[in-house]
């Protein structure tokens, strides 16, 4: 055996270990608790240790994606193996190094996951990136990201002509513009139909060199309270080890056939489509729908035996104005992540289903910290109880002690949790401030009562979410600000009954302009054409702005007035 074979298989055993000891003591959270110790191998790779070990010679589904007309495909844990292997050497062919940063902007195809696990083979680092970003958006990704490669559908190459860069450009898709290297090569002797592996990069990928856990592999964008997106690292320990917490909160178990509504892009895909699945040796299940239809998700559920189902509380708000009892065979587990569900909701899909939707808090910079876990009483409204692995302290936002029922949720470092961002790449300050005392300060109030049940507050700062996707009102009010009608803007949360809330922007128009549905109308189309759809303007209302002494805005005082329902509003629904 060779010292490879001993890292490897040391890295294997360290991990099997971890996730059957969660696997077995599901339903006994304190046991969980108290025996759990996170795995720590000096080196893994989760694309050869452990993917690869559980594929071998296993026909089970790894993949399944159901299309939007019914259709549906599938690999098999072993033929993925054997196509990440040929990824691994395709992209390796096109000059794709270890440390390269690579950006992965595909939808729900197999592509993704084929491109994902032979990027990780690579030791290239992933930035993932939703195919809903505008240019402007991939613009800041690929200077910032200091980008050598990108992977897109071919139907979005032609935002890329307005990002600038001597990136590699690869394209997915049978029709690929010039200047555009098609991914299908990898495939160039063969094809899907003739078997995995079955071009020229089939055989088994040779890595060069051995992944240090704390290499890096992901870097997510996600924004913050300034216009500019924070930049998330995660390692090669931090994602795919970290997720054994996620795997144990939504409970799922090998065989299992798991959905979860994410789009890619986001770090919630990759939390539920690829780590949390696979650690537990689970099929990843995507349903491809173009719009939303409850009954059709629910028969299509049925038809393919979802076990476990992970959705945002805007699709189960979505699915209880539907026929609930019209899904034969619910799912085994429920959960919900990305903001606080409504107790009715819980309550509507437990009178119909028999199963209860358990919730679940965690971050981009972090896997699943706190959840409500299988076998667990649920206390409505509640996010849950700590996860095992994560020690969670409450500090006070005024004088910085340690609160016991009340305050900021900080992750404590000092128990050396695998799930936590390294940091905030190229921003030592923020990294710094975030981390401080050793703690990661997550910037969420939550209260905690006598039997540790945390409860999910508010945030600490200005950012919110619509339809689960985070928002940061100085980016919007930036864009705004970029049309000669805007003299000051604010951008804050208006409640919505279906995405939880949308972006209203308070505006102080410029000199010449006046208030009216004409304006508004065109700062409704100024904001289609400046932001990604996910963040356009709602709702304008136009005024003079409140501020503070010192000519600060304040944004608590919109808040409340819009949650008292002011009525001089413009909605874009009504005006296009």
């Amino acid at each position: 055996m060779t010292t490879d074979d001993r890292t490897q298989n040391s890295a294997t055993a360290q991990f099997l270990a971890a996730r059957d000891f969660l696997l077995e003591r599901r339903g006994d959270h304190e046991a969980a608790l108290a025996g759990f110790t996170w795995p720590r191998p000096r080196h893994f790779n989760w694309a050869l240790d452990w993917f690869d070990h559980i594929a071998a010679d296993n026909d089970a589904d790894a993949l399944r994606i159901v299309e939007d007309d019914g259709t549906s495909s599938a690999l098999t844990f072993a033929e993925l193996s054997a196509r990440s292997d040929a990824a691994a050497n395709w992209l390796r062919a096109q000059g794709v190094a270890p440390g390269d940063r690579i950006l992965v902007m595909l939808g729900n195809q197999r592509e993704l996951w084929e491109v994902m696990l032979g990027a990780m083979k690579l030791r290239a680092v992933v930035i993932p990136a939703t195919p809903l970003l505008g240019a402007a958006d991939l613009r800041d990704r690929v200077e910032r990201g200091l980008v050598r490669h990108v992977v897109a559908r071919a139907e979005d190459t032609a935002r890329f002509d307005e990002v600038p860069g001597t990136y590699t450009r690869i394209a997915a898709g049978s029709r690929v513009p010039a200047g555009w290297r098609r991914l299908a090569d990898m495939d160039a002797q063969g094809g899907p139909a003739d078997g995995p592996g079955a071009g020229p990069f089939a055989g088994p990928f040779v890595p060069e060199g051995e992944t240090l856990a704390t290499d890096p592999l992901m870097l997510y964008f996600t924004s913050g309270t300034t216009a500019r997106p924070k930049l998330v690292e995660h390692t090669h320990a931090s994602y795919p080890i970290g997720h054994l917490s996620t795997m144990y909160w939504i409970g799922l178990r090998p065989g299992d056939v798991h959905l979860n509504i994410a789009s890619p892009g986001w770090a919630k895909h990759a939390w539920s489509n690829l780590f949390a699945p696979w650690n537990a040796g689970a099929t990843v299940f995507v349903h491809n729908y173009t719009r939303f239809d409850a009954e059709r998700l629910m028969e299509t559920m049925d038809r393919h035996g979802v076990t476990t189902f992970c959705a945002p509380p805007t699709v189960w708000r979505m699915l209880i104005q539907s026929d609930l009892t019209k899904l034969a065979r619910p799912p085994r587990e429920a959960v919900a992540a990305g903001e606080p569900l409504n107790p009715e909701v819980i309550e509507k899909v437990r009178a119909a289903w028999g199963v209860t939707i358990r919730d679940g808090f965690g971050q981009t910079e972090t896997t699943l910290q706190i959840g409500n876990f299988p076998g667990v009483p649920v206390k409505p409204g509640s996010m849950g109880r700590p996860a095992p692995g994560y020690g969670i302290v409450l500090l006070d936002p005024v004088t910085g002690k340690e609160s016991a029922d009340e305050g900021e949720l900080c992750v404590d470092l000092r128990t050396r949790p695998a799930g936590v961002t390294t940091g905030y790449r190229d921003d030592p300050e923020r990294t710094a401030a975030a981390m401080a005392d050793g703690l990661y300060r997550t910037g969420d109030i939550a209260s905690r009562d006598a039997d540790g049940y945390l409860t999910y507050v508010g945030r600490s700062d200005d950012v919110f979410k619509a339809s689960d996707y985070k928002i940061s009102p100085f980016e919007l009010e930036s864009a705004l600000l970029e049309h000669e009608a805007v003299a000051e803007a604010a951008v804050v949360p208006a409640p919505d009954a279906l995405r939880l809330a949308v972006p209203k922007a308070y505006v102080t128009l410029a000199e010449g302009w006046e208030p009216g549905p004409d304006t508004a109308r065109a700062l409704f189309e100024h904001s289609r054409t400046v932001l990604s759809p996910y963040k356009r303007i709602r709702r304008i209302e136009f005024g003079e702005l409140p501020k503070t002494v010192s000519g600060k805005i304040r944004r608590v005082e919109l808040r409340e007035l819009t949650e008292a329902g002011s009525t001089g509003e413009y909605d874009e629904a009504d005006l296009t």
